[in-house]
């Protein structure tokens, strides 16, 4: 199977770094992944903690496709409810007519959040889910030019008027959008890195009742999931461990914590927490380039998609470009402008293990 693989980038800021330094980072990152061959790199909104840089996606949006040539780039995502449907609209049209061909907007309805904050950004925001399906109508309606009979659109114009439209792309972790984006013929991203449950079975739904639209003739979907690759079994040893205590941290809400490494190699977790820890695995993938690949291509077969779209957190970011540049070996990615019968490994730093997979 020829994967493709994207990447979600949430834009952290490392312990001892700060939102420059991450922001910084994130541009690196992206015009390594545009270098490496990745297919799309998308940004997420999150609000209201001081551990993520990523609040606004469309402007970051803005930025990194001036830095690159050939990625698509993309929101994963706009949380709708947050915003005002015609305001998504625009921002999208005008990075579409920025960068034509190369524009992903990824809708979702969770707040980024807490309620409160979601509250604040939309104060008309009452979470029903009805409403929800509404803006997803207008939203159609703005970036397509077509009137929907009860709506607004035949009066109001979501502006530059352009030639091209945006991916739409419905982000879920649940079964009830894979519904939705099935409806509305977009494609479906499934989150395995917020819920490790359900994700086959939620595709296979998607497909079955799929219908085509003007934007999609055929059902496209990848599934979202923690990655980290090295060849150093201490750094995979170091990145299992934080990432058990991070996501364990944030399901108790404690969202701003950034602990040192000794607290998270330390910490003794009750039988209950353990219990977590490994229900958690499930939404990631660490380990040495050979579990790493393995694991991806099993679980290819398992949901039956063949794009991969990949968030890294790492203490040190030079760990984390790198565990990029093994995971572009190790699944052949073509970089841009590289003749398709050139080694994509020989530059990537998969030096290890992995030529044992060529």
């Amino acid at each position: 199977m020829n994967l493709r693989l994207s990447v979600l980038d949430q834009t952290p800021i490392r312990r001892g770094s700060n939102a420059r330094e991450a922001l910084q980072e994130t541009i690196r990152l992206a015009k390594l992944a545009d270098s490496l061959g990745f297919t799309r790199y998308w940004l997420s909104e999150h609000h209201n903690t001081v551990t993520l840089a990523g609040a606004a996606p469309e402007i970051l949006i803005a930025r990194l496709a001036a830095e690159t040539k050939s990625i698509r780039l993309g929101s994963g995502g706009i949380m709708l409810p947050n915003h005002s449907t015609l305001k998504v609209a625009e921002n999208f049209r005008l990075l579409e007519a920025l960068y034509p061909g190369r524009i992903d907007l990824g809708i979702g309805r969770a707040p980024g959040g807490d309620r409160l904050t979601a509250q604040l950004l939309n104060p008309s925001n009452d979470f029903n889910p009805q409403d929800y399906i509404r803006q997803i109508n207008d939203l159609y309606a703005f970036l397509n030019d077509a009137a929907t009979p009860g709506t607004v659109e035949g009066k109001i114009r979501a502006i530059p008027r352009i030639d091209t439209a945006p991916e739409l792309w419905m982000l879920t972790s649940s079964g009830e959008s894979a519904y939705l984006a099935a409806h509305f013929g977009m494609s479906l991203s499934f989150a395995q890195f917020i819920s490790p449950a359900g994700g086959p079975t939620a595709l296979k739904a998607y497909r079955q009742n799929f219908k085509p639209s003007a934007n999609l003739a055929k059902p496209r979907a990848s599934v979202g999931i923690f990655a980290f690759c090295s060849e150093d079994p201490q750094k995979v040893k170091e990145a299992q461990a934080s990432m058990d205590y991070r996501l364990l941290s944030f399901e108790k809400g404690r969202y701003d914590e950034t602990p040192t490494l000794d607290t998270v190699l330390s910490y003794e977790y009750t039988p209950q927490e353990w219990q977590r820890v490994l229900y958690n695995r499930q939404r990631m993938v660490i380990g040495s380039p050979r579990e790493v690949h393995g694991k991806i291509e099993e679980m290819s077969e398992e949901f039956d998609v063949e794009e991969w779209v990949i968030s890294t957190f790492a203490d040190h970011f030079e760990d984390r470009l790198h565990s990029y540049e093994l995971l572009a070996g190790l699944f052949r990615l073509q970089p841009p402008g590289r003749p398709a019968s050139a080694p994509t490994g020989q530059d990537t730093g998969w030096t290890l293990e992995t030529a044992s997979l060529k």
